[in-house]
């Protein structure tokens, strides 16, 4: 074969190309064996083709040599030896053995009904029981809503899809995901790993309350110790909540609320007086972190059955409640408040904000827990159809959760005679207090507590599992060789860590730093800033269309149209809008009804935010400072993708590093072609390294 012949076949840029080859049983069924002494060397030429199919072009631009490439593997997986006379030598090296390792050592679902139940628990959990009640009254009941279901549609729905998809399609975690779609935006990955960081530090205070209640409604039996008020720490006040309504008075404090102000937090006047620790908290705090540990140790894709538990149970608990909620006194008020929209509060920014962030943090969006997960999943797997499920499921769970909160709220205000707005002092208590109230209420009062604390607790250590193995999994990914091998010792350190952490928000005015780290950290301007900067990443930089052919290439058919206007267009023009809204009319975080924090904790909160938002700047201009070449070469070269697909392909598809074949021309580049598998295991691959020398009329192929 002439050098003109082989350049037009494979192209005169590439001095040589690594092709692997997915399709383990075929090399291993005709390759020889242990004991074969027959050697074959077979001259082949490399024939001409036919162009590559359009869809694949889309993808991946150097899909133009796949036919060609392709009739050549398919003389080395045949024939495994191929002189071509007198040309340069070169090995076919079979290393089936360290591509199904890296495999196994990931590991993946055991069935897709796991992968299911794993994003309802990591989406449904303590953010639909316990913030988004919270976040609701806050902002008027009805005028949340209608900010929530406009971020659901627009933002929420679609994100949480094609965070699933891109994870599943990559086979890696949130933190190394957008850095092989754009290698210059690699800081949204540092960004989603704080941000998952933070939240897990906040959260697990949120489990220790949990606990807490749970372990003193077993030691109050056979009542509960917050149904009296002759109690040590009850003030004069105090009123039972089953009191007779005209002996109460406006500045009345339920036994509930005092137990959760002045027994469980023993709270302080101010963030400026963090008090004492508060040693029972403390205590629950690692008994929560022992009991997360055991379940991640080896990755939660080997938690199925644990997972589909978790993710149920909560549903029958929360059923009961419901029902004995709406049939209170004075709940119809409540409820009419929880759908009434107030508008002049939609030209503020605080509903706005909150109801999108509410979104991205029920919905696990931003935090890198999404992309781990789907990462598990085969490559074919239907993850629409389970994410529109999630969706689903997620949204009608905060609604009943809401059902449940606001009509104890108007049972409430109708006892004392009191407003809905100022019944009780909105934070991030009011779960335990407004759930309390209803428990009381039922026959058999300490049963449903401790069944209902238990459904807390359940949520609260299923969310937190699923978002440490997030962290972990996207740390784990980016530094597979230090870390893979050391998994449970890193899960160790990141639990101690964590922990140490957060003890300052288990002193006895702990509260105020935990509503700093919740308004900063995982909300509100930081939030929006790093989904927006995912999304601009994914369908601009990358681009929509190719996304959709990825997907198309998983599912068999492309996303709707609709979906494809919300990704491009819709999601970052709101996400854009309410964060430069929530700019020029900020308002500052308080707590309850009242207290305001000083200067220094809401700049500690503004720092709190930048510590994720500021990965995305600066590691770009890092990218440009380190990366050689003019501005517009390093440029094009990062935002051109760099990864590779993962092996599972159905059809013959031939990958090649897009940045190999933009801009310069490099010595190598990287071709990966994957056969039909017909159902084989993708953890059983075959690597074949083949050697092209165009300035040889001939090549020789050894095995």
């Amino acid at each position: 074969m002439s050098k003109n012949e082989l350049a037009g076949c494979v192209n005169e840029s590439f001095q040589m190309n690594e092709v692997i080859i997915s399709d383990h049983q075929q090399v291993t069924n005709e390759l020889p064996t242990e004991d074969s002494t027959a050697e074959k060397n077979i001259s082949k030429p490399i024939k001409d083709s036919v162009a590559p199919d359009e869809k694949d072009k889309k993808v991946f631009p150097a899909v133009a040599i796949r036919n060609n490439l392709q009739l050549f593997v398919e003389n080395i997986v045949k024939n495994k030896k191929v002189s071509c006379g007198h040309g340069k030598t070169s090995e076919v090296d079979v290393a089936s053995k360290e591509s199904k390792d890296a495999q196994c050592e990931r590991g993946g679902w055991k069935n897709e009904w796991d992968f299911l139940f794993s994003c309802i628990s990591v989406s449904v959990g303590l953010g639909n029981i316990w913030r988004f009640p919270y976040l609701c009254f806050k902002n008027g009941g009805g005028t949340f809503l209608v900010t929530y279901f406009v971020a659901m549609v627009v933002c929420g729905i679609p994100i949480f899809y094609q965070e699933v998809a891109i994870g599943q399609y990559l086979g890696v975690g949130g933190m190394t995901l957008i850095a092989e779609l754009a290698p210059i935006m690699k800081g949204v990955g540092y960004a989603t790993m704080t941000v998952t960081f933070l939240v897990n530090i906040y959260y697990s205070v949120i489990v220790a309350w949990t606990l807490f209640y749970f372990i003193a409604s077993f030691a109050a039996l056979p009542g509960l110790p917050w149904q009296s008020c002759g109690n040590s720490w009850n003030t004069i006040d105090c009123f039972q909540p089953t009191s007779n309504a005209s002996v109460l008075h406006n500045g009345s404090v339920s036994a509930v609320e005092e137990f959760w102000s002045r027994r469980v937090l023993a709270i302080t006047d101010g963030i400026e007086n963090p008090g004492g620790m508060r040693w029972e908290l403390f205590g629950v705090l690692i008994l929560s972190w022992v009991m997360i540990y055991f379940i991640i140790w080896k990755g939660i894709n080997q938690s199925g059955y644990i997972i589909w538990f978790t993710a149920l149970f909560p549903y029958v608990i929360l059923s009961v409640l419901v029902v004995r909620a709406v049939t209170l006194d004075g709940a119809g008020d409540g409820l009419l408040y929880y759908i009434t929209p107030n508008f002049d509060l939609l030209l503020t920014s605080g509903p706005w904000i909150d109801g999108a962030t509410q979104i991205f943090f029920s919905y696990s969006i931003g935090t890198g827990a999404l992309p781990a997960l789907g990462s598990y999943n085969k490559f074919k797997h239907n993850c629409y159809r389970d994410a529109i499920i999630t969706c689903v499921v997620n949204t009608l769970t905060c609604l009943i959760a809401g059902v449940v909160t606001f009509s104890i709220l108007g049972n409430i205000a109708s006892a004392t005679d009191s407003s809905i707005e100022s019944v009780v002092s909105s934070g991030p208590g009011l779960v335990f207090i407004t759930y309390p109230e209803v428990v009381l209420r039922l026959p058999g009062a300490p049963f449903w507590a401790i069944i209902f604390f238990m459904m807390l607790v359940i949520l609260g250590i299923d969310s937190e599992f699923c978002v440490v193995e997030a962290f972990v999994t996207g740390i784990v990914d980016n530094w597979p060789n230090q870390l893979r091998k050391c998994r449970r010792l890193f899960v160790v350190a990141t639990i101690i860590v964590i922990f140490l952490l957060s003890l300052p928000m288990i002193t006895e005015g702990g509260v105020y730093l935990f509503q700093i780290m919740d308004y900063y950290s995982a909300s509100g301007m930081s939030m929006l800033f790093l989904v927006f900067f995912q999304t601009i990443s994914i369908n601009w930089i990358f681009g929509g269309n190719k996304f959709c052919d990825a997907v198309e290439q998983m599912l068999g058919q492309k996303p709707s149209r609709f979906l494809y206007i919300c990704w491009v267009f819709l999601a970052p023009a709101v996400m854009l809008g309410i964060f430069v809204f929530s700019i020029v009319q900020y308002t500052p975080v308080t707590y309850g009804l009242g207290y305001q924090y000083p200067t220094w904790a809401e700049a500690l909160g503004i720092c709190i935010s930048l510590s994720s938002m500021l990965w995305i700047p600066l590691y770009a201009a890092y990218y440009i400072y380190i990366t050689p070449g003019t501005l517009r070469e390093v440029l094009t070269k990062g935002v051109t993708p760099i990864f590779k697909i993962r092996s599972e392909l159905s059809s013959p598809v031939i990958q090649q590093t897009i940045a190999d074949v933009q801009g310069s021309q490099p010595d190598s580049s990287l071709v990966t072609v994957s056969s039909d598998l017909h159902g084989m295991n993708h953890r059983e691959s075959a690597v074949v390294m083949v050697s092209f020398d165009i300035d040889n009329s001939k090549m020789e192929i050894n095995e």
